[in-house]
């Protein structure tokens, strides 16, 4: 049986795969165990639940909250808010437990459910597998007094606006920026926080209905905005997924600033700044070569994790580094938050163009992407992809042929049967070439 937890929460289909009788569950296991691993130490255990604009939402919020105080804890809901802004809500108040329902860049009949520790921060796989394993069991229920209360959070969103604005340190004013809020959580706060900055904001995809929670908009569909950025002459476009945990930029011609972008501008003006732990930047396996040679020529050194910001965080977390994330636009900022927030990186992208007085294309051209080709072959053995001596050897052999100036990278699909080939050069065509010799390689040794 697969197993319940993705690498982000649970996430399926509303209604059907997320329902509120498995969120009632989750939120009774979750109580139980984060108990157990000694989470409420102080007595009564307190959580906070908050959503994105989506119409199951509501509903799914309500069942969290009602398997948390049938369990004991007293339970704070939050409303529509960025996934961030609950982990800072969960961090600053000292709550034992945030539970986030969202399903981040999915479409609107999707939802999903990502629980916080006391601090704000993501579960890890052990404690999420216990919470799975001790879903439906027997337990004594407290009864009269011993069950949790359910209030609202007043001032979830004044608190996590004003702390994103006093992270910047520098007024935005004389920036235009046009903020796409994905039709999501980013709506409620994205534009408040960007012109109580100082920019002078227009803003596309601020529907809180949630019925078309990003759909053709947001960070994975950046087409409107970059066309919105052009017809008003603006500085720069901003854009948020449904969470709003993810941002993506586009430049004043139009041109999309991707993740590995953001973070290679970020890096160098902590560095210079003397805030850049041991010059080091935590990325995952995606983050195109360009950044690490981008980085390399500045003093920087790349650490790589797998796919995920849940590890990226890990890792920043072992070692004490300042600043982590993925090409996807999942930035970490370890400073001012517990986990990717897409509005805390605007703002200091807009920020760094204030100090520096240079345009976004203009800070975004230290990375040089190189040709990315990614192809996903279906229908094999994803299981034998690292351990097939075939593949290897023709993996090792494109890796010599493209030297210093490419890479290849295998990865097997989490969720299907299929592993992804992904090849680096210093062409398109060589990317392409490669990649797909590469794809029937793994089509004929895997084939199921």
């Amino acid at each position: 049986m697969p197993r319940l937890f993705g690498t982000d929460g649970v996430r399926g289909l509303a209604n059907a795969d997320i329902t509120a009788e498995l969120a009632v569950e989750l939120a009774v296991a979750a109580a139980h165990v984060l108990a157990t691993f000694g989470a409420f130490e102080n007595g009564r255990a307190r959580a906070i639940v908050a959503r994105d604009t989506r119409p199951s939402g509501p509903f799914l919020a309500s069942a969290i909250s009602a398997g948390l105080a049938s369990a004991g804890v007293d339970v704070q809901d939050a409303g529509v808010l960025p996934t961030p802004g609950l982990a800072y809500l969960v961090e600053s108040t000292g709550a034992d437990l945030g539970v986030m329902i969202s399903a981040s860049h999915n479409p609107a009949p999707d939802n999903g459910i990502k629980f916080f520790a006391r601090g704000g921060v993501k579960l890890p796989d052990e404690v999420e597998d216990a919470i799975e394993a001790r879903m439906g069991e027997e337990w004594d229920r407290p009864l009269g007094n011993n069950v949790g209360h359910i209030s609202v959070y007043e001032n979830g969103i004044d608190e996590y606006v004003s702390h994103l604005v006093r992270s910047v340190g520098v007024s935005l004013e004389g920036l235009t920026v046009v903020a796409d809020c994905a039709n999501g959580a980013a709506a409620v706060t994205g534009p408040r926080v960007l012109r109580e900055a100082g920019a002078t904001v227009h803003v596309i995809g601020d529907c809180t209905d949630g019925k078309q929670i990003n759909e053709d908009c947001g960070s994975t569909h950046l087409e409107r905005l970059q066309a919105e950025v052009v017809r008003l002459g603006a500085d720069a476009g901003v854009a948020f997924d449904g969470d709003a945990d993810r941002f993506l930029a586009v430049d004043h011609t139009g041109e999309i600033v991707d993740g590995d972008q953001i973070m290679g501008v970020l890096a160098l003006a902590m560095k210079e700044a003397g805030e850049l732990v041991d010059d080091v930047l935590v990325t995952t396996v995606m983050s195109n070569l360009g950044l690490k040679i981008a980085m390399r020529e500045n003093g920087i050194s790349l650490i790589q994790t797998a796919v995920g910001d849940r590890y990226v965080l890990e890792e920043m977390n072992r070692c004490g580094y300042r600043l982590g994330g993925e090409q996807s636009g999942h930035v970490v900022m370890s400073e001012f938050a517990t986990t990717g927030d897409g509005e805390l990186t605007a703002l200091h992208i807009l920020a760094r163009m204030v100090r520096t007085g240079k345009t976004l294309r203009e800070l975004a051209s230290l990375v040089q992407r190189l040709p990315q080709v990614m192809i996903n072959v279906s229908g094999v053995d994803k299981a034998r992809a690292s351990i097939d001596r075939g593949v290897l050897d023709a993996v090792a052999a494109e890796e010599k042929a493209l030297g210093d100036e490419g890479r290849v990278l295998l990865r097997p699909s989490g969720t299907e049967p299929v592993v992804r080939v992904m090849v680096e050069a210093a062409t398109q065509e060589l990317a392409q070439e490669t990649a797909e010799r590469l794809a029937g390689v793994v089509k004929e040794r895997l084939a199921l």
